[in-house]
């Protein structure tokens, strides 16, 4: 078994997957103008604590601009922090060199919110599934190459016949599909999804949802799933934690976060989803 190193006390004995402490990022910026410049430092993220289980989907929610992709991005080492710890398997990430992380990182993979900007337009399903196989099986060629390719598109719900084309030729739904396949295909233990139904329609909403819980099911995924919809985070997490202007105001399980949420923000996040009005 691996023991986590533990940081500043951020946790209890039990063992997570994914442990994150006191992580912050601020931004320093300009303001003011010409006569009185001056900076001004904006918290994006400031102190947020979580840890995760193995197998796990945690919901994280708030409204645009409260650090929560920001903190997925330090999650996925785009982006250092500021102050803290992230910590997955044991292994404290931020720790690690450039050269480190960009092998470690096949272990986490996300999934963007728009994913026809997140596809090369100029590479087919194939292409784009074959070379991120390759950054796990740089052998792998071929006959072989191609039958895991297959494997990935049928497991996602995509016809394999249409590998050859480019992304333009997808739907939406059928291009977040290829998006998160991609994510799959270098064999992450750890899935970050950054707002990857907020670009689709209703109707295709639900279908990437089972999709993404029937993958986590089936591989045994642990995964973080971003979200300003409260509504759609309680339908896939475990858990949820709601984050209000760079920190974490509440975490419990989905339906106690649902149903009773204690925190004011997170009751106001509740209000606002549209409701079905009968007579």
């Amino acid at each position: 078994m691996i023991i986590a190193i533990r940081h500043r006390g951020c946790f209890t004995p039990a063992v997570a997957y994914l442990e994150i402490c006191n992580l912050q990022k601020h931004f320093v910026k300009k303001a003011g103008g010409m006569l009185n410049s001056h900076t001004e430092t904006v918290k994006a993220v400031d102190g947020v604590n979580l840890e995760i289980e193995k197998g796990e989907i945690l919901g994280l929610v708030g409204e645009s601009g409260c650090g929560k992709s920001t903190l997925s991005r330090m999650i996925m080492q785009l982006l250092p922090p500021t102050a803290g710890s992230i910590v997955l398997n044991g292994e404290n990430l931020s720790e690690l060199d450039h050269r480190t992380v960009r092998k470690r990182r096949l272990d986490f993979q996300m999934v963007f919110q728009d994913p026809y900007a997140s596809l090369n337009p100029r590479m087919t399903v194939f292409s784009t599934l074959a070379e991120a196989v390759r950054q796990r099986h740089r052998e792998m060629k071929g006959a072989a190459l191609e039958k895991k390719v297959a494997e990935l598109m049928a497991t996602v719900g995509l016809d394999v016949a249409q590998m050859k084309r480019y992304p333009h030729e997808f739907s939406g739904g059928q291009r977040q599909r290829i998006a998160i396949a991609r994510a799959l295909a270098p064999e992450p233990k750890l899935i970050i999804a950054d707002e990857p139904v907020s670009a689709l329609d209703v109707s295709i909403q639900s279908q990437i949802l089972n999709l993404l819980k029937d993958l986590q099911r089936d591989l045994g995924l642990t995964m973080v799933f971003i979200s300003h919809d409260l509504g759609v985070v309680h339908y896939i997490a475990d858990r949820i934690a709601v984050m209000y202007q760079g920190k974490i105001v509440e975490v419990d399980t989905a339906d106690e976060v649902f149903h009773s949420p204690k925190n004011e923000y997170t009751q106001r996040l509740l209000a606002s989803i549209p409701m079905l009005q009968t007579d």
